[in-house]
């Protein structure tokens, strides 16, 4: 992709063409406000706006919750169809846009709320995917994208340029260690949990550290370190800089000198200020994902014809000059491979970082997700009991494959163990029948943390030789039940306070031991054993095309858990991800 050169010292004429620009931007925001929203600057900023007479009596009304970055920059647009009486079918359009955090609308979309607005306006497809994912949810229709903004790494000038900004490229991964490794730079990042910047950030690191030896554990030690550094939003994420240039701003423990942000974010903040301390903005060289902005219509059944095509004139009319010129004014891309070399140095940025190297494919839904569980038990650290299926059926290849599904099952708990961090709790059972007198289960190792050691042994180093050596148990059955809920009292009674706690369990067919616990005796016995006050999440994982699905997630759901079917081993570890991120969307803030 090309890259645009930005003026360069001695072409701007000045020490320092960033003041320049930021000068440049005020004013020809200020221009814009004044000529083409007819003087409204306050009320572009504020929200208020007042209404042409000639619209009042036969207008189309359209509700619009945008995310707060871009809420500005459509509420002038919508002042400025107003002026102009734009119309959707000989009707004007009254446009009301109101700024609501996108994990909000996301969570209250999700839940089954009516909706209380026609369009969504997010600013990332992440959460519009997590919306049509839920089955309950209310339905959402992305009908295309109004602006982008790529996700970089923002410093104050004296960390970037320790740095060598801007002549010197970083990757994701470069940064983000640089920013955990050095006491003097410290890294702030919005949770990813709710914020579209750090969770695209984050899998951004995932993916990179997956490429290397060792590097599932290597992000999740990348992850937990900049947790320390983690603010609810992006709003308050940006009140963590050192408010001046003093020894004791600089030096303070709570303020960091580099953050995840995006560029509109880094431009609004730098124009917005009265000095030349702005931050400079550093483009990852191994590529930028975008914020996309995705125009979403909500619950479109329920709209009316006239709301339905409104909203679309809306949508529309964004993609012409006038508005394309506000969203341009705020900071908004409107092209995400050919930025204005204004817009980039308002930012913060300068050539020759890659400011054009955007990412062409979006995050995966099953590479977010996996970030996402990372991040869970990363930051909150987990204890987990992982109960393996050792039954005779567990001998069986895998279709396509040389591998038998117990062979497969093992590489899956090894790539999982490696995500979790020294101070996560983790324990392994195994099960069939009879496998201990009468009982159906072994514990071959005790939930303890994985950085204790015993002699010259640690805890991890136990799970991975543990792992390794399960096998199926020749003519050996499914104690599905009784090992499920003596595996669930034992979670129970050593819940671990501060902790996310779970119990695993891994099948590959439903219960075969006739002298068992019944299924329904076992599902009132696991909702009596559940407390909300000590809360293990059951996490059952059927593992094959011809188990049942809803057995497991009866049996799972009956503790508060969620159950899952996969086709092969190799998805366990991507559906034990999942499951904890669920559970932990279940979890009140």
């Amino acid at each position: 992709m090309g890259r645009h050169s930005l003026p360069d010292e001695h072409r701007a004429g000045s020490a320092d063409p960033r003041i320049r620009a930021r000068r440049r931007n005020v004013a020809v925001a200020t221009a814009l406000v004044l000529t083409v929203a007819g003087g409204t600057a306050v009320a572009v900023r504020g929200g208020l706006f007042s209404f042409d007479d000639s619209c009042q009596d036969d207008a189309v009304h359209i509700e619009v919750a945008a995310s707060p970055d871009i809420a500005p920059a459509l509420r002038a647009a919508a002042e400025d169809a107003r002026e102009k009486n734009i119309t959707s079918d000989g009707r004007c359009l009254d446009v009301s846009v109101v700024a609501r955090e996108s994990y909000k609308v996301a969570d209250a979309l999700r839940s089954g709320q009516k909706a209380d607005m026609q369009v969504w306006v997010p600013d990332s497809d992440v959460w519009v995917q997590r919306v049509a994912e839920t089955s309950t949810a209310t339905q959402v229709t992305s009908a295309g994208n109004v602006a982008s903004s790529p996700v970089g790494v923002a410093m104050v000038p004296s960390a970037a340029k320790a740095l060598g900004w801007p002549r010197k490229t970083y990757s994701w991964t470069d940064l983000v260690e640089a920013g955990t490794r050095d006491k003097k730079l410290r890294l702030g990042a919005a949770d990813p949990a709710r914020s579209s910047t750090g969770l695209l950030a984050l899998t951004r690191l995932n993916a990179a550290a997956s490429r290397v030896k060792g590097g599932d554990t290597r992000a999740a030690s990348l992850a937990k370190a900049l947790s320390r550094h983690t603010s609810d939003n992006d709003t308050q994420l940006l009140e963590t800089l050192p408010r001046d240039t003093s020894g004791t701003e600089q030096g303070n423990p709570r303020r960091n000198q580099a953050l995840i942000l995006s560029e509109q974010a880094a431009f609004d903040h730098n124009t917005a200020q009265d000095s030349a301390d702005g931050l400079d903005l550093f483009y990852p060289k191994d590529g930028t994902p975008l914020l996309d902005y995705p125009y979403t219509l909500v619950d479109e059944p329920r709209l009316s014809t006239d709301e339905s095509r409104a909203a679309l004139r809306f949508m529309t009319l964004l993609g012409e000059a006038a508005p394309r010129q506000f969203l341009r004014m705020f900071g908004f891309r409107t092209d995400a491979e050919s930025p204005s070399d204004t817009l980039v140095a308002g930012a913060g940025g300068s050539s020759p970082q890659p400011y054009a190297r955007v990412l062409a494919d979006p995050s995966s839904v099953e590479a977010l997700q996996e970030a996402l569980g990372m991040w869970t038990i990363t930051v909150e650290s987990a204890r987990i009991t992982t109960v393996v299926d050792a039954s005779d059926s567990m001998s069986e290849p895998v279709p396509g494959s040389d591998r038998s599904r117990m062979d497969v099952t093992k590489a899956s708990l090894l790539q999982a163990l490696a995500t979790f961090t020294p101070e996560d709790e983790i324990g392994l059972w195994k099960f069939s029948t009879k496998l201990d007198g009468d009982k159906d289960y072994r514990v071959l190792v005790p939930t303890r943390r994985l950085g204790d050691a015993k002699g010259t042994d640690s805890q991890r180093a136990k799970l991975s030789a543990a792992f390794k050596s399960l096998e199926p148990v020749p003519d050996g059955a499914t104690g599905l039940y009784d090992t499920t809920l003596a595996a669930y009292k034992a979670a129970i009674a050593s819940y671990a306070k501060g902790r996310f706690n779970a119990l695993v369990v891994l099948t590959d067919g439903v219960n075969q031991d006739p002298g068992s616990i019944s299924r329904s005796d076992l599902v009132a016995a696991l909702q009596k054993l559940a407390d909300p006050e000590h809360p293990v999440t059951l996490i059952a994982i059927a593992v094959g095309p011809d188990t049942d699905k809803r057995e497991v997630d009866q049996i799972a759901k009956a503790a508060g858990g969620s159950g899952q079917r996969i086709n092969e081993p190799s998805q366990i570890h991507s559906a034990m991800l999942k499951a904890i991120v669920a559970a932990g969307a279940a979890t009140p803030g």
